[in-house]
């Protein structure tokens, strides 16, 4: 990933999307060949230098302090997520970061202990890249078997973007898709020299022309709750409010849980999905 073009345009989308009165600037009658703030006026919410904030946009400042990088998260409006980008795109990778990113993901033995008790609602757990670390047998029902693909394919976002059936069985595809791609792109600000992670990217914008027009607007995400709807081909329209938690000191691996509302017709559907694919049972000789 180049640090370079990343940063410029981070800030550079951020501030377009900041309108002189929406930040409480004087209006003035320069004409605007960009949309939203000028550098300059970034510079003047930010109470730095119209200089040096130039060179931090061009990847020429190195190492900003963290006064200036909230200054600046202050006056692009950044939230969570986003300041967090932030500083990792002005922060020189540490070396731990880069020699982590080959390393085989395996889950946690506990983990995986906990997933086997979510035999009634749909879970899987998320490794880097967005990668299925492992599924059980309802979410492999909804989603797809990522059991059966190679190990390089067991991706959420490959799924979402490249296999045709996700867009037939996700009702809000194009938002959930959106949203996804935003996630990688904060963990590309995470995990610059992630080789498998730029791999990903590289096939997904060969491959997915939303992904690129998505992945072009630098936006950065971090969903940890919300509401997914999907359509079954044999279960119907399920509407399933879904949390995420990532084991504490781990912040690599994510279990993710799709809840049903009791007595509704997702919960219905569930238990009749969950009978027609639970494994046959061999009677007793």
């Amino acid at each position: 990933m180049d640090r370079t073009s990343e940063i410029a345009g981070f800030l550079r989308s951020r501030r377009a999307r900041i309108t002189p009165d929406r930040a409480g600037l004087p209006a003035d009658a320069r004409p605007r060949r960009v949309p939203g703030l000028r550098r300059d006026e970034v510079a003047r919410l930010a109470g730095i230098s119209t200089e040096y904030y130039t060179r931090l946009e061009q990847g020429r400042a190195a190492n900003p302090s963290p006064e200036v990088l909230n200054a600046l998260a202050r006056a692009l409006e950044l939230d969570e997520a986003e300041r967090e980008h932030l500083t990792d795109l002005c922060s020189r990778p540490a070396p731990a970061r880069r020699g982590a990113s080959g390393a085989p993901q395996r889950v946690r033995p506990g983990l995986h202990l906990t997933l086997q008790t979510l035999d009634h609602v749909p879970a899987f757990i998320l490794g880097r890249r967005t990668d299925v670390l492992a599924a059980n047998r309802l979410a492999r029902a909804i989603l797809t078997d990522f059991d059966a693909l190679p190990v390089p394919q067991r991706n959420l976002a490959r799924f979402y973007l490249l296999d045709p059936a996700a867009r037939e069985r996700v009702v809000d595809w194009e938002q959930l898709s959106a949203e996804t791609v935003a996630m990688l792109r904060l963990e590309a600000g995470r995990h610059p020299d992630d080789r498998r992670l730029a791999d990903l990217i590289g096939e997904l914008t060969l491959c997915s022309p939303e992904f690129t027009t998505w992945w072009n607007d630098h936006r950065v995400l971090r969903r940890t709750h919300g509401t997914k709807r999907y359509r079954h081909p044999l279960a119907g329209d399920l509407v399933f409010s879904y949390e995420s938690f990532q084991p504490a000191g781990d912040t690599e691996q994510t279990l993710c849980v799709y809840n049903v509302e009791p007595n509704s017709p997702t919960a219905e559907a569930i238990r009749l999905l969950d009978s027609w694919t639970a494994p046959a049972r061999t009677a007793p000789a």
